[in-house]
Formats: structure tokens, C-alpha cells, sequence
């Protein structure tokens, strides 16, 4: 019997529209009537998660940034797992050396060093996440969120690399040469206490080793006193594959790259046609349409 049941976002609760339908929506909350717990767990910052739970009403907790926060229900941060600064600058250095561009999520919202930039890698992560969706369209709604501040403009990272204050979560960088990019993740990815992974063909994502989806999932588990093997994830990418190989029903979304279908137990439909919707409720063992 299932009893959690953890949720990617972009591609997976969301639309094309970077929304939750009503349909994923009302199963949620039928879920949680009816004693599951429900935990969203992206790649998204806390107040990009929020932006788009807040317009729906869905109230949960949160693993953020692949798993570099968790957040409460009511918001607050009960864990998190940034890397080592001196991690963080070692990738930068490279990153820029390669010219690639990149932008730095913390505990204090994301940063970026060029603003057209940090709107075309959302784009991308849309786009990648949504195939049919109109470029157009995503890029007025990736102006609009960065107007409101999910993402912080600044001349140089050095001033946050320094902050002793300040928590560095993750590296997410971005590029439409995809054999650099390549080897870029190979290359950071020799850093043992780092992950590298990736929600999108054209980027990669850098974060502690411990700020994975599916190790700060088994811990909310194991610490609430459930079971891993009563705990269904679902997702549609990369970044999802730490969840998968550890919960005892994986499913994938009918949207994901095929190499991500086969590693799950199994696929549902699209996020267009409310894939999320259609998996928990064969969960609850109700009739779907």
C-alpha cells in the first residue's frame, strides 16, 4: 500500500502552461483526504516551487534544488545540504574558463550574471520539458518570472562566494553546445562530493553529493517511521533517477525520454493529459477516465 507519494514539477505535475491542472489537482488533494502524504520534489527554488502550488492551493512539503532544501508545509526550512564553497568556486572558475553560462541557486533566491541568458535556460528547461510548446509564449512567461524576482541579477559571483552567511545549493548551467557540455559534466563530475546530473538536454546541474532527490526522500521517509517500499515517485527526467532507484513503485511520466520509461516500474500518461492525475489515482484504486 502506498502512503507517499513524492512528485517532480516541470514535465511532470506541470502542463505546457507551467501549471497544475485541475485534474492533478483534485487528485492531490484526494490523496492527502485520504491519509497519503504528498511531497513535491524538484529542481526548482522554494519560491519557484511556491509560485506555482500557491496558484492551485496545494499545500505540502518541498524537497527544493534537487534536494539541497527541504521545506515544510508551513515553509520552513527543515534540512538542507549546500555544497562546500570551495566546490562551488572550483566549478565556476571551469564554467566560465569553457564559457558556458551558469547561474548559482542559494538560500537567499538564484543569481545570474546575464539576465537574456538566465531567461534563454529557462526557456530551455520549459521547452525540453514541453516539446510542443510555443518558444514565444514560454519566453513572455520566463520574462515575467524573472521580473518578480525568482531570479537576482549581479555583476560577479564573488560577492556570494564569500558570503559565510550564505548557503550555495546548486550550480545549474546551460548550453546549446551539447558535446562541451558533455564533457563539462564529465569534468565536474570527478569531484566526489559533488552530483552532477541534469532536467534538460541542454543543461546540467551541480549540487553536493548529499542533494539528491532520492537520499533526502528516504530520509523524510525513514524519519516519519515509513517504508521506502510504500512510497511511489514520480517524474520525467535525470534528476528524478536517485527517486526511482529507491521507492517501491516508480513511474514515469509518457513524456519522458525513453531510457527513463524503462527504468521505472511504470509509465503513465503525458503531463498534457494529466499523467500525475491517472497514476495516483490507479494508486487509490479509482476509476479514471
Amino acid at each position: 500500500m502506498i502512503k507517499t507519494i513524492a512528485i517532480d514539477m516541470d514535465g511532470t505535475l506541470l502542463n505546457k502552461m507551467q501549471m497544475v491542472s485541475e485534474e492533478n489537482k483534485a487528485a492531490i488533494q484526494q490523496a492527502q483526504k485520504e491519509g497519503i502524504e504528498v511531497i513535491i520534489a524538484t529542481g526548482r527554488s522554494f519560491e519557484e516551487a511556491r509560485y506555482a502550488l500557491d496558484k492551485v492551493g496545494i499545500d505540502c512539503p518541498i524537497i527544493c534544488v534537487n534536494g539541497a532544501a527541504l521545506f515544510t508545509e508551513e515553509g520552513k526550512v527543515a534540512a538542507s545540504h549546500p555544497m562546500r564553497p570551495a566546490s562551488v568556486k572550483i566549478a565556476a572558475e571551469f564554467l566560465e574558463e569553457q564559457g558556458i553560462y551558469f547561474e548559482i541557486y542559494t538560500s537567499q533566491g538564484v543569481y545570474s550574471k546575464n539576465y537574456e541568458k538566465a531567461i534563454d535556460a529557462l526557456v530551455d528547461v520549459m521547452v525540453t520539458a514541453n516539446h510542443d510548446i510555443d518558444p514565444l509564449h514560454i519566453r513572455k512567461y520566463a520574462e515575467d518570472r524573472l521580473r518578480l524576482g525568482h531570479v537576482k541579477s549581479i555583476p560577479d559571483y564573488t560577492e556570494i562566494l564569500e558570503q559565510a552567511d550564505l548557503e550555495l545549493y546548486k550550480i545549474l548551467s546551460f548550453s546549446t553546445d551539447l558535446n562541451n557540455l558533455d564533457q563539462v559534466a564529465s569534468r565536474l563530475n570527478k569531484d566526489e562530493e559533488v552530483a552532477v546530473t541534469s532536467s534538460g538536454r541542454e543543461n546540467v546541474e551541480v549540487t553536493s553529493e548529499q542533494a539528491q532527490k532520492g537520499i533526502v526522500l528516504e530520509k523524510y521517509v525513514n524519519d516519519k517511521g515509513g517504508s521506502m517500499q510504500e512510497t511511489m515517485a514520480i517524474g520525467d527526467n535525470y534528476n528524478d533517477v536517485s527517486m526511482f532507484e529507491r521507492v517501491g513503485l516508480s513511474v514515469a511520466m509518457g513524456n519522458a525520454p525513453v531510457d527513463i520509461q524503462k527504468l521505472c516500474h511504470e509509465v503513465t500518461e503525458t503531463n498534457e493529459e494529466h499523467g500525475v492525475a491517472k497514476a495516483i489515482l490507479k494508486v487509490l484504486d479509482h476509476s479514471v477516465d
